[in-house]
């Protein structure tokens, strides 16, 4: 695997800009233009590919772990960090048209009705014999299902043996 591969693999998993990549290397005092940066991310065959050096991935690697952790002087908190990122985030279609409404969410609700799940309508063309039904079955509650069934939440009982 070389350095090129390494460093496009952590812009990808890390959803890194090139802008980005250029203000993690001024962390440790490396300037370099968006467009060189560009080009190591190229296919190998394209003639402006430039193969990644130790010397920049080295930087770059430095770089990350400042702008993740912070120095050791002035240590950044792990939670504000992931927060940070967590809002920076922002979901595929995060694009919505003006005529779109808000999606809710789905809440199933179950109903003890005597009507039957599906309904069968005859059909002519069908070769299975037509079967009524004539007897239907109520949904049983869920008190039903688990009678006196009591959660413990998988802690032990505790025993006064002394």
């Amino acid at each position: 695997m070389t350095n090129n591969d390494i460093f496009k693999k952590l812009r990808v998993a890390l959803q890194l800009r090139d802008d980005q990549i250029v203000e993690i290397l001024e962390l440790v005092d490396f300037r370099i233009s968006k467009g060189e940066i560009g080009n190591f991310f190229r296919t190998e065959d394209h003639p402006k590919f430039v193969e990644c050096q130790d010397q920049i991935l080295r930087n770059f690697l430095n770089g990350l772990v400042i702008f993740l952790r912070g120095t050791k002087e002035n240590p950044k908190n792990p939670k504000e960090v992931l927060a940070g990122v967590a809002a920076t985030k922002q979901p595929l279609n995060s694009e919505k048209k003006d005529g779109d409404k808000p999606k809710s969410s789905f809440k199933p609700s179950y109903k003890s009705n005597n009507k039957p799940v599906a309904k069968s309508t005859p059909n002519k063309s069908s070769k299975a014999p037509n079967r009524s039904t004539t007897t239907t079955k109520s949904t049983p509650t869920k008190k039903e299902i688990l009678g006196n069934f009591k959660y413990n939440n998988g802690q032990p009982k505790k025993k006064n043996d002394q």
